[in-house]
């Protein structure tokens, strides 16, 4: 067989080849394969990217109300504050302070007003070595006593880290910690956990059902 045959019977071959693809595909010989199912859609809670709460360092920095804040709207600046104390040394709070839900530590042994006020000047924070912060600087508060995630909030592995990896890029921001901590009760309650990646190969398993071992 010459080289011309040669190239005539391999071209004669393809073709046929590919019409018979063709036709296996136009006469749906191996069907169609199976829908895939819907995804659901993620719940927005597990999506947003906004602080659990608004701070009162977060309004004097954006600029909101912050009138609330301002302790001497009722306290008088030339008398000294007397806490009141029950019978267990759990503090009694005034009747304008009744929405504060006192939690900070173990056995009550945070929940003294003064351990972080000023007692001096309610307009600053104190930290336990006489240092005198302002209320955008209640993150070192925090720092001077919860020193390891102190460190690791510094870090970014810790809190609300966002903005550029690289500072030649652009900037970071950190979110301060009673932006997600109540400062008077800062345990977080139990979280939901958000579901699990959905697959599309998981044999229909949905992103609320525990995947299948392999």
């Amino acid at each position: 067989m010459n080289e011309a045959a040669k190239k005539r019977l391999v071209f004669v071959g393809l073709s046929s080849g590919c019409l018979v693809l063709t036709g296996a595909f136009l006469l749906e010989l191996w069907g169609h394969p199976g829908s895939l199912e819907a995804i659901p859609a993620v719940d927005p809670m597990f999506t947003n990217t906004a602080t659990v709460r608004v701070s009162g360092a977060e309004l004097v920095r954006t600029g909101g109300d912050a009138s609330g804040l301002d302790c001497y709207t009722c306290h008088d600046k030339a008398k000294r504050i007397v806490l009141h104390f029950d019978a267990q040394q759990n503090i009694i709070l005034s009747d304008a302070h009744k929405d504060l839900t006192m939690g900070h530590g173990r056995h009550n042994r945070n929940n003294h007003c003064f351990n972080c006020h000023d007692e001096a000047n309610l307009e600053l924070l104190q930290t336990r070595d006489g240092r005198e912060l302002k209320l955008l600087e209640s993150s070192a508060l925090c720092g001077s006593c919860h020193g390891p995630t102190m460190r690791d909030w510094e870090a970014g592995a810790h809190g609300r880290k966002s903005g550029f990896w690289s500072a030649a890029a652009g900037p970071t921001e950190r979110q301060n910690c009673v932006s997600c901590h109540d400062p008077h009760s800062p345990k977080f309650p139990p979280q939901k956990p958000a579901p699990r990646p959905h697959s599309l190969r998981a044999g229909g398993a949905t992103a609320d059902e525990p995947a299948k071992a392999h």
